[in-house]
């Protein structure tokens, strides 16, 4: 029989949630099977004690913040590049928590069971009320969060991915700083031939937010979005998908501050590098079509 898949965690901290962030830890040392190595970076900060919990955790510090994807890729970093150290890495909030004890027994269960599968989205639920918000169900056919299905994207600070995948493809963008980094990270690995899960019974706990309660939501969300399709979508998708967002934005009614910053963050998305362009082959549009998500929407 083949030795278990290797799990590591990355997590990343602005210094500013201690006792969540060992809360986390102790979740992540709890879990069934083989210990889980833990990276804990702080982005600019420096990182609260931690190692109480668990010897099986290490720490970085970075003297500026990169951003979450570029936090992120530094922690799998400390793995080896591409994280090769470890099978699978898990990217998970610091002020999340996970739910059960089960989470990277059930990780390493579905990589090793299904060779074609490259990344895993777990559902995120309010600790207090169990709820699920609709937009961290990662398909458009929301409605049942207890629904586990294939999906064309997964949540940032909730999943689990084959390093094999990050050796492959790459990393998480870092020049998206927020916003939209898992996406595109997400149309790589499928046009790359892998497949991402959603799954309901892998769960972290995580307190209901708004995602603009972030001061460059708005700003970043329109940025990354013009730099997502200029960077993965064949060119006469492009227009489409940008104008499909720009009608919902729209609809969505934001306010005027809200509104003037997304479309500075628009016309940014025009003006600035992108980083390089690799647009997915057109049998990968037909794959997302098929999954329930063309990438119009």
């Amino acid at each position: 029989m083949s030795a278990p898949m290797k799990v590591g965690a990355v997590v990343i901290t602005m210094g500013n949630r201690p006792e969540e962030l060992r809360a986390l830890i102790d979740s992540i040392a709890k879990q069934d099977g083989d210990p889980v190595e833990v990276v804990v970076v702080g982005n600019g900060s420096p990182v609260p004690d931690v190692t109480e919990f668990s010897t099986h955790v290490r720490t970085v510090e970075l003297p500026e913040n990169l951003g979450i994807p570029g936090g992120r890729n530094v922690g799998t970093a400390a793995f080896g590049p591409s994280g090769r150290d470890v099978d699978i890495v898990m990217f998970l909030d610091d002020d999340g928590l996970l739910a059960r004890h089960d989470t990277a027994r059930l990780c390493r269960e579905a990589f090793a069971a299904d060779p074609e599968l490259g990344i895993i989205s777990f559902r995120i639920a309010d600790p207090e009320t169990g709820v699920t918000q609709r937009r961290h169900v990662p398909r458009l056919r929301a409605a049942d969060p207890m629904r586990s299905s294939r999906v064309t994207t997964f949540l940032g600070g909730a999943n689990a991915v084959r390093t094999q995948v990050l050796a492959e493809v790459g990393g998480l963008p870092d020049e998206f700083f927020y916003a939209h980094e898992e996406t595109d990270l997400a149309w790589r690995a499928l046009d790359a031939g892998w497949m991402i899960d959603y799954r309901s019974d892998m769960v972290l706990h995580h307190p209901t937010t708004a995602p603009s309660r972030h001061a460059v939501y708005h700003r970043m969300v329109a940025r990354n979005r013009v730099w997502l399709a200029r960077r993965n979508l064949p060119a006469p998708l492009v227009p489409v998908y940008l104008g499909v967002w720009l009608l919902l934005t729209l609809l969505r009614r934001p306010s005027r501050s809200a509104l003037k910053a997304w479309f500075g963050g628009f016309r940014e998305g025009w003006t600035t590098s992108c980083g390089p362009r690799r647009p997915m082959k057109w049998r990968t549009v037909w794959r997302l079509t098929r999954l329930g998500r063309p990438p119009v929407i």
